[in-house]
C-alpha cells in the first residue's frame, strides 16, 4: 500500500524529497533508536509498517506477530510524541474486531468480545495502538488517529504461499495449476465464511483523506462495504485466471472469522471516503500485475 500512498501524495503536490520511506531491509523499527531516527524533522507519520500474513502464517507465528507489531507501533508513537510530530496516523486491522461481531461491523462494537483465535495476537497488537493513541491524546494532546482497514488486495501484494492472504494465494495456486496442467487445486476451509476486500489504491485514498481531514480519538473503518463468501471468491478467481479444474476443499483447515463486512458510513461522513474500484475489476488488475511479474 505504501507505494500507492506515495504516488497519491505526489499527485497532491508533495515533493518526493519530503517523503521519508524507511524500508524494513534497511530500518528495523523493532529497535528504539531506529524509531527515533526515522521521525526526526517529520511533520506527519503514517505508520503502515507491519508483520502480516494469512491464517497459516498466523497459526505458525502468533508470538512473532504480536511482538513485532506491538513493539514497532508503541515505540514509533512514543518517538513521534517526543519529536513533537504534528500528527500520527496509526493503521490498525479488521482482525481487531471480536470473532462474532454483528454485520456490518461498527466501530462501537470493537470492544464487545475477543478476536478470532487464529489472528487474535496480531489483531490485539494492532488494537493496542488505538489505546495508546487515545491515551496520548488525553495526556499529551498528541494528535494520533486510528484507522481500521479491511482486508486489502491489489498489485504489489505478497504472493508467497507461506505468508500470503487469500486473494494472492488463490491467484498463484490457480495460475500454477494451469501452468502445470493440474486438474485439481486445493483450497483451505469450507468456503462458507465471508470476507470484505478493499482495493489497495482505494485504501491509500482513504488513509490520505483521513490524514488530511480527521482529527478525533475514535477509530474509523476503511472499507468497501461489500461482502463475498469465500466459495464465491474462489469461483471468481478461478474464472478470471482461466482455471477450469476441480476445487478441492480441505475442511480440516480453519475457516477463520465467520463473517467480515464493515460499516463504512463514518468514513464517508467524517472525511468523504467511498471506495471506487469494482471488485471484479480490481481482481483483474491484480491478476494482470501478477502475470506480468512472472515475465
Amino acid at each position: 500500500m505504501g507505494s500507492f500512498l506515495v504516488e497519491k501524495l505526489k499527485e497532491k503536490g508533495v515533493n518526493g524529497e519530503d517523503i521519508r520511506i524507511p524500508r524494513s531491509k534497511d530500518t528495523d523499527l523493532r529497535h528504539w533508536e531506529n524509531c527515533v531516527e526515522v521521525v526526526k524533522g517529520i511533520n506527519i507519520v503514517i505508520h503502515l509498517a507491519g508483520r502480516v500474513g494469512g491464517i497459516g502464517f498466523n497459526r505458525r507465528y502468533p508470538a512473532t506477530l504480536f511482538y513485532d507489531n506491538a513493539i514497532m507501533g508503541i515505540q514509533l508513537i512514543e518517538a513521534a510524541r517526543q519529536e513533537n510530530v504534528e500528527k500520527f496516523v496509526a493503521i490498525g486491522t479488521v482482525c481487531a474486531y471480536p470473532k462474532f461481531t454483528t454485520v456490518p461491523f461498527k466501530e462501537k462494537d470493537l470492544w464487545n468480545g475477543y478476536p478470532e483465535e487464529t489472528n487474535a495476537p496480531y489483531g490485539l497488537a494492532k488494537k493496542m495502538l488505538l489505546v495508546q493513541s487515545q491515551a496520548y491524546r488525553q495526556q499529551y494532546g498528541f494528535n494520533s488517529i486510528f484507522l481500521l482497514p479491511v482486508n486489502l488486495y491489489g498489485p504489489g501484494d505478497n504472493f508467497d504461499l507461506e505468508s500470503s492472504h487469500v486473494i494472492p494465494a488463490l491467484i498463484r495456486k490457480f495460475t500454477e495449476a494451469i501452468r502445470d496442467n493440474k486438474k485439481e487445486s486445493e483450497v483451505w476451509g469450507t468456503g462458507k465464511p465471508s470476507r470484505e476486500f478493499l482495493y489497495v489504491e482505494d485504501a491509500a485514498e482513504g488513509i490520505l483523506l483521513a490524514t488530511e481531514k480527521y482529527n478525533k480519538p475514535e477509530p474509523v473503518n476503511i472499507g468497501a462495504g461489500d461482502e463475498i463468501k469465500i466459495k464465491d471468491l474462489v469461483q471468481m478467481i478461478a474464472q478470471l485466471t482461466g482455471f477450469q479444474g476441480r476445487i478441492k476443499w480441505d475442511a480440516t483447515k480453519p475457516d477463520g472469522q465467520p463473517r467480515r463486512c464493515l460499516d463504512t458510513s463514518k468514513a464517508k461522513r467524517e472525511f468523504g471516503f467511498e471506495a471506487k474500484t469494482n471488485f471484479r475489476e480490481g481482481l483483474k488488475r491484480t491478476i494482470d500485475w501478477y502475470m506480468d511479474s512472472l515475465k
